[in-house]
């Protein structure tokens, strides 16, 4: 019998944090996939989950508002709102959450390498933001 979406994800999370040393790269990985660098604790799945700046929010709940909102969060992966969260339903939430976090990192960056502001970034511009001082 299926659990129910939240109680699974909170096992997951849980259990994430709760286990021991992961095992090493090499025996997890796919020829060809991509890899992240590994580290100790749930602190990546929980950045690749949440998002950077959600996970850091996260830290600062108490563990009745951190279930709480994890909760809505659910409600939002369940895409067919059957109750239930699917493998594919939370690898769609991740990549979603990736690409958030890629479009917000470029718009952060965006300003250091357009160093005249006119929304476009030269060649010289991104030497002087990248290199500065060695050129």
């Amino acid at each position: 019998k299926a659990l129910p979406a939240l109680l699974l994800l909170l096992v997951l999370l849980l259990a994430a944090g709760a286990l021991g040393k992961p095992t090493a790269r090499q025996e997890r990985a796919r020829p060809g996939a991509a890899q992240h660098e590994d580290r100790p604790g749930f602190q990546y799945d929980h950045e690749a989950f949440l998002g950077k700046e959600e996970a850091r929010s996260f830290d600062q709940l108490s563990p009745e508002e951190s279930r709480e909102r994890l909760g809505k969060i659910v409600d939002r992966i369940d895409d067919n709102k059957d109750g239930y969260i699917t493998t594919e339903e939370l690898k769609t939430w991740i990549k979603r959450v990736q690409k958030r976090y890629i479009y917000e990192n470029v718009a952060k960056v965006w300003k250091d390498y357009d160093l005249n502001k006119d929304d476009k970034i030269a060649w010289e511009e991104y030497k002087q933001a990248t290199y500065g001082y060695y050129l």
